[in-house]
């Protein structure tokens, strides 16, 4: 699998058949594997779309078996119950052209829905024994939650067992790294880390107002952007502008850089509007932060500074 993965949130949003087919084409054709997916994003029109892209590319010759599906499931109308959960899997495996993901990502079962977890790991059992799913993981968990599954999985079989946790993680948001992280490393869960650029604030795009070609200016992801353009993005994107200023490269290198290299995480996830966005990422990989630098973001961002 591969450090770097791409996300598909801005398919439908901000990019468009065309530009989705040539950022897969792009992101296989440098070594990716990892394609996070959820069949929440812009009403399933991102998981149609990767699936028609999938096909294009394999008249071309790519294999479905060189990508790592890793697929989300919202919350359904019938709430986390074991039918719920296996209806709504079927609908992005159709969407998707596909006949199994490789890692089904579910939330943590609330109090109202029925059945709790053993009802939704026993959807997973179900998915894995009849080859739909490969392997399971959680997305935005707490530590207890993570373990608790983790726990109450191995009765189960070893196949139910979370593998993944897929948490937003980034210079602005790092709350992952107190329960959570330790949680994940107990069990030996690698962390998925979602928008790893801070939601695209990282680049440093917004410091002087909102571009009108960006996310920041879509109808669609206007407040998800919004989230994360105050508190500590004053203190910590001049930092990120320094360091890339210092190293000869781009903000948005050193931000991937500094999340992809935490302890514990296993990739990266980054969402791009277009096909020059994705080959920007791509080439950050060879980026690895100095022991100096890195010291110096980890001060700057860290969520309660000395008093």
């Amino acid at each position: 699998m591969s450090r770097l993965g791409l996300g598909t949130l801005t398919w439908g949003n901000c990019a468009d058949i065309e530009s989705a087919t040539a950022q897969l084409a792009t992101f296989v054709d440098a070594g990716g594997s990892l394609v996070e997916t959820c069949d929440g994003y812009t009403g399933g029109e991102s998981q149609r779309m990767l699936g028609d892209a999938i096909a294009k590319l394999s008249v071309g010759g790519m294999r479905r078996e060189q990508l790592v599906l890793a697929g989300r499931t919202d919350v359904p109308p019938g709430g986390l119950s074991r039918g719920a959960l296996l209806a709504a899997l079927d609908t992005s495996l159709a969407r998707l052209g596909t006949d199994h993901l490789d890692l089904w990502q579910l939330p943590f079962p609330g109090s109202a829905d029925p059945g709790g977890l053993d009802e939704a790991l026993t959807a997973v059992q179900v998915a894995v024994l009849s080859g739909r799913v490969r392997y399971a993981g959680l997305v935005g968990p707490r530590g207890w939650q993570l373990a608790t599954a983790v726990e109450r999985a191995r009765g189960m079989g070893q196949a139910v067992v979370p593998v993944s946790a897929q948490v937003e993680y980034s210079l602005l948001v790092r709350a992952v790294e107190g329960e959570l992280l330790a949680a994940a490393g107990h069990h030996g869960v690698g962390l998925l880390a979602w928008a790893p650029l801070g939601r695209g604030v990282l680049t440093g795009k917004y410091t002087d107002g909102t571009p009108v070609d960006s996310r920041g200016a879509s109808r669609a992801l206007a407040r998800y952007v919004e989230a994360r353009r105050t508190g500590p993005a004053a203190r910590i994107v001049p930092a990120v502008l320094t360091a890339a200023d210092g190293l000869g490269t781009s903000p948005l290198a050193v931000a991937l850089a500094w999340a992809r290299d935490r302890p514990g995480v296993a990739a990266t996830i980054v969402g791009a509007r277009d096909r020059a966005q994705l080959a920007a990422a791509l080439a950050s990989d060879t980026l690895t932060l100095p022991d100096e630098i890195r010291a110096a973001l980890d001060d700057v961002s860290r969520p309660h500074p000395p008093a």
